[in-house]
């Protein structure tokens, strides 16, 4: 038996699999399947109706999940969010990003995001609400299609060809508005062109009747690790004030950046080296 073939025999036996179900079976919830039944998540997980039953009754008595209006559908649960925003507080991206985009939207009147990407997606992990009548569908642990807004593509940046294609396997890319990339090619060249801008700048690339202004937060490898950007409807989108605006998101962004121990410096002196 190989070494590879004995570490993976250690780890399956050390795994525990009523554990794994269970997270498999919280997995299947999203912002698009809110709730389901205990039939359609036995279907997904090819698991019988009576351990996904049990499964159920184990997650609720916890909080994890409860029963939606009618008694017949499930939904996440308290437990759940209350995970899943301790954790993005804890993040020091977070703490350290929080206080910057309250000033930003202090200063230029918008409201600001910051973003990282899980995947395919991405999660606003924090948010800085401007007082506006535009109601916004977003808010702290919103997850959306990466390939299909401004601020995923920031975070696409870093990625190669081979590896967007890693990601993106499919031969079409699902459609969000006409100005989502339908190929990975034209994601790539997209993105690229970002890359070489240094922010990105579009309305209604995702979400009609908003522009979007959106920069790279880097950390100490020169890693991009998160998007910083503002809202803005476009009732209230004055061009004189573009420039202005571009160049706050971007300071902004450099100073998180600055404050996760990027230095631009640094790494030109190191391709500098890396080129002799």
């Amino acid at each position: 038996m190989s070494k590879g073939n004995i570490s993976e025999v250690a780890q399956d036996k050390y795994l525990v699999p009523a554990l794994e179900r269970g997270l498999l079976l919280l997995g299947q919830f999203s912002h698009v399947d809110r709730k389901l039944s205990a039939p359609e998540l036995a279907r997904r997980l090819s698991l019988p109706r009576s351990t996904v039953f049990r499964l159920l009754m184990t997650l609720e008595s916890m909080g994890f999940v409860q029963r939606a209006e009618g008694g017949h559908d499930y939904r996440l649960g308290l437990a759940v969010l209350r995970l899943g925003f301790e954790y993005l507080a804890s993040l020091e991206l977070t703490e350290l990003g929080a206080p910057l985009l309250e000033r930003l939207r202090g200063e230029i009147g918008f409201s600001c995001n910051l973003v990282v990407r899980d995947g395919r997606s991405i999660v606003y992990v924090a948010k800085s609400s401007a007082p506006t009548p535009f109601t916004s569908s977003v808010h702290v642990g919103t997850r959306l299609p990466a390939h299909a807004t401004v601020l995923g593509r920031v975070l696409l940046e870093d990625l190669t060809l081979d590896e967007l294609r890693e990601l993106f396997p499919e031969k079409h890319l699902e459609s969000y508005s006409s100005s989502t990339p339908t190929t990975v090619m034209e994601l790539y060249e997209l993105v690229q062109k970002d890359r070489q801008r240094g922010y990105v700048l579009q309305e209604a690339f995702f979400e009609a009747r908003v522009s979007t202004i959106a920069a790279p937060v880097r950390d100490a490898t020169g890693r991009i690790v998160a998007a910083l950007g503002a809202t803005i409807p476009s009732s209230r989108f004055e061009p004189e004030r573009i420039d202005d605006l571009v160049a706050r998101v971007r300071s902004t962004a450099m100073e998180l950046s600055r404050l996760l121990n990027y230095s631009p410096e640094k790494m030109q002196a190191m391709g500098r080296v890396a080129n002799l």
